[in-house]
């Protein structure tokens, strides 16, 4: 990408400023593991994959070293606010600008296939971001966490908004994540605990029927599973937070 900076010597903490051309509070924040995820979501929700030449990988790479040299954890996190990625179409070119705290941290652009530009309007679109794949999303920025209450909660709350029902259904997400917390309550050993992403990896495929994700189905799995969390808060990764961010992404594209 056109602002990407050289990489700084492995041996020293790589902030954004480091990796992007930017300046403010975000360039003296580390690059963080579950950061790069979230912009990971982001990509693949508009791109349908994350490209080598756009912020997840860069910031990946650089919170991987972070990682490695003790600097930050594989479960940190320092972005606590809205990671986008926008599409527009100007002059048969597709521009591709992502940002950070609603700081552009990257812009490219590309031709547009003419199969591509056949069936998108002017002005760039993407598939909305549905219920189960900000589930399947949530398993890979928190995938590894064990299942919990408050996990459990959030995505029953993403189901019944998902399926239009009230009840639980057999063999959906919402009963595996329910068994997984009880089971892991009752489990000593960490090695046999269910994680997250043994729920919601194929969440799609579980659920009978989708919906697209809104502000105010976020909201609802924000408050379930803050409702279930000992100390009454909601994860800044997890459930709740890949949920958040799909409807940041949906309400970008529909305005």
């Amino acid at each position: 990408m056109s602002q990407q900076q050289p990489m700084k010597p492995e041996e020293e903490a790589i902030r954004y400023g480091d990796v992007f051309d930017i300046q403010g509070e975000l360039a003296e924040k580390l690059v963080a593991p579950k950061d790069a995820a979230m912009m990971q979501i982001a990509e693949n929700a508009l791109l349908g994959e994350s490209k080598k030449d756009c912020a997840a990988a860069a910031m990946e790479s650089a919170a991987m070293k972070n990682e490695r040299a003790g600097f930050v954890g594989p479960d940190d996190v320092n972005v606590h606010s809205a990671v986008t990625i926008e599409e527009t179409h100007l002059d048969g070119k597709r521009i591709i600008t992502e940002s950070i705290d609603d700081k552009v941290i990257g812009q490219y652009s590309q031709e547009i296939p003419l199969s591509y530009s056949a069936s998108v309007p002017r002005g760039g679109s993407r598939s909305l971001i549905t219920i189960g794949e900000a589930l399947e999303a949530a398993a890979l920025t928190a995938g590894k966490k064990a299942v919990d209450w408050s996990d459990a909660a959030a995505i029953q709350a993403a189901e019944v908004r998902a399926t239009g029902r009230t009840n639980i259904i057999p063999g959906g997400v919402a009963a595996a994540a329910q068994s997984a917390a009880t089971r892991n309550a009752n489990t000593f050993r960490q090695e046999d605990w269910i994680k997250l992403s043994d729920i919601l990896s194929n969440a799609t495929e579980k659920l009978p029927s989708d919906k697209t994700v809104t502000k105010d189905i976020a909201e609802e799995v924000r408050v379930a599973e803050m409702r279930c969390d000992p100390r009454l808060t909601a994860r800044p990764v997890g459930v709740a937070a890949s949920l958040a961010t799909a409807a940041r992404l949906n309400n970008k594209t529909t305005n």
